[in-house]
């Protein structure tokens, strides 16, 4: 562990005196191939749609319904797939800020929305739907 220091430490002099920056790989050679990028691993689903942004709920869509990284935000969605004139149960709805699907309607006919980044999490949960777009995909 004293070694690792002891380079670590003439390194970051090194750095500090304006030398030329080496990538882990170089400074440690004996781990070289064992750094890796740090980043959010996309979930499993039924596609595979790279790391999560900070705003997921389109990014969480994709790997429901696959597309580009244009659909990881949420408006975008409005212009995927045909419009409907109104709700249904399967269907895409998109408001300004946020898209989920529509998965069922309650007895107080309330319309069931399943949607990522919903109080950041995966949800299910009645909705208001007014001011929303739909879309069969």
């Amino acid at each position: 562990m004293r070694a690792a220091h002891a380079v670590f430490m003439s390194l970051t002099i090194a750095l500090l005196a304006g030398a030329a920056p080496l990538t882990p790989a170089e400074a440690f050679p004996a781990f070289a191939g064992l750094t890796k990028k740090v980043e959010k691993p996309a979930k499993p689903g039924r596609h595979s749609v790279g790391p999560r942004p900070s705003r997921w709920c389109g990014w969480w869509m994709r790997t429901q319904f696959g597309g580009g990284p244009e659909y990881n935000l949420a408006r975008n969605w409005a212009k995927r797939g045909r419009g409907l004139n109104g709700p249904r149960v399967g269907a895409v709805v998109v408001w300004s800020h946020h898209v989920g699907y529509i998965t069922g309607r309650n007895e107080a006919g309330q319309w069931i929305v399943k949607s990522g980044n919903d109080g950041g999490r995966v949800r299910e949960r009645p909705r208001s739907v007014r001011g929303a777009v739909f879309r069969k995909i």
